[in-house]
């Protein structure tokens, strides 16, 4: 493919954010027209109404939507090339379930938002370290032997979480640690975002100093080993820079499910397997598609709906119709 028509690509869709952003801070309970959503930002006086829903309730949730599916997609695309494994997700290695302990332990002990979210990062990163360093300890590696750390992890994560839910109180406790897994961004706001900005940065840049060589690892060892790449080292470098993304992510919004698997296998689709290109589209997509199921799920309801029951329910027939047009395309 034509390196210039999935630059093009990537460059539209980036410059279109802002229009996304002004219609996702437009609707709502209360629709604003856009014209009065960019008055909100130069004029803040004209209507404070207008100037507090969208500055103070919408604008924070808008980019916490952007930030987290850029950051999942991100990560489930640097997984998927690294382990050479196209039904990879970012919860791989127990992020996911290890940041839902930790989000669990708070809870219980009446922890607020910003110690809920501090947990779950915490919890995350503990558990990736626990799946890295199984490998080590059994003097062994490959990618089987860490994804199989990771399943194990995954496991004993899930166990410790059911224990928590059964010692939580189930008129209050319970209802938060499983509202809390089902995912939402209701309660970001702007001092969260300030507090994890930094380490979304640090991952994603990770993954783009290694994109030239993703594209290598998505073919597998044996192509990695001739050309050179050192793989153990660069697979724990990428490793965690996905992980920071994920662990970022999860502790910000709780658990969102598909974003991870679906949006990288779209950005192929578009732009093919180059990861110079699929990894950036892939986390534009994928903060555009989070802002879409954010926006349906403050509209469709009186009361918020989840973003994972959204994500899927849009997720999966999406999903089987990108099998079933990679499976027509190898068929032709």
């Amino acid at each position: 493919m034509n390196n210039q028509r999935p630059f093009l690509l990537i460059l539209m869709l980036f410059l279109c954010l802002p229009l996304f952003a002004l219609i996702a801070l437009s609707l709502g309970r209360l629709n604003f027209s856009l014209a009065t959503v960019i008055k909100t930002f130069t004029n803040p006086g004209a209507n404070p109404l207008a100037t507090n829903v969208v500055q103070n309730l919408r604008f924070p949730r808008v980019l916490a939507a952007l930030f987290i599916g850029a950051a999942l997609s991100s990560a489930g695309m640097a997984y998927q090339k690294t382990f050479a494994n196209p039904l990879v997700s970012p919860d791989l290695l127990g992020v996911t379930n290890g940041a839902s302990v930790g989000a669990a332990m708070a809870i219980l002990c009446g922890g607020g938002v910003w110690l809920t979210q501090g947990a779950a990062f915490l919890g995350g990163i503990i558990a990736v370290g626990l799946a890295l360093l199984i490998p080590q300890l059994l003097h062994q590696q490959g990618n089987l032997i860490l994804i199989l750390a990771g399943v194990v992890v995954s496991g004993f994560m899930q166990a410790a979480l059911g224990l928590l839910k059964y010692l939580a109180d189930p008129d209050s406790q319970l209802q938060s640690i499983v509202y809390w897994q089902l995912g939402s961004i209701a309660k970001i706001d702007r001092p969260s975002l300030l507090a994890i900005f930094p380490i979304l940065v640090v991952g994603f840049l990770i993954l783009l100093a290694y994109r030239w060589h993703l594209t290598v690892m998505g073919t597998g060892e044996a192509t990695t080993q001739a050309v050179g790449i050192n793989q153990t080292f660069e697979q724990v470098i990428i490793v965690i820079g996905a992980t920071l993304l994920t662990a970022s992510a999860v502790s910000l919004s709780g658990t969102i499910g598909w974003i991870g698997l679906v949006i990288p296998h779209v950005a192929r689709l578009l732009v093919g397997d180059d990861a110079r290109f699929s990894l950036p589209l892939s986390a534009i997509l994928g903060g555009i598609f989070l802002l879409v199921i954010d926006t349906l799920a403050r509209t469709l309801s009186a009361g918020e709906i989840p973003l994972s029951i959204l994500t899927g329910f849009i997720g999966t027939p999406v999903f089987i119709l990108i099998l079933a047009t990679s499976h027509r395309r190898k068929s032709l």
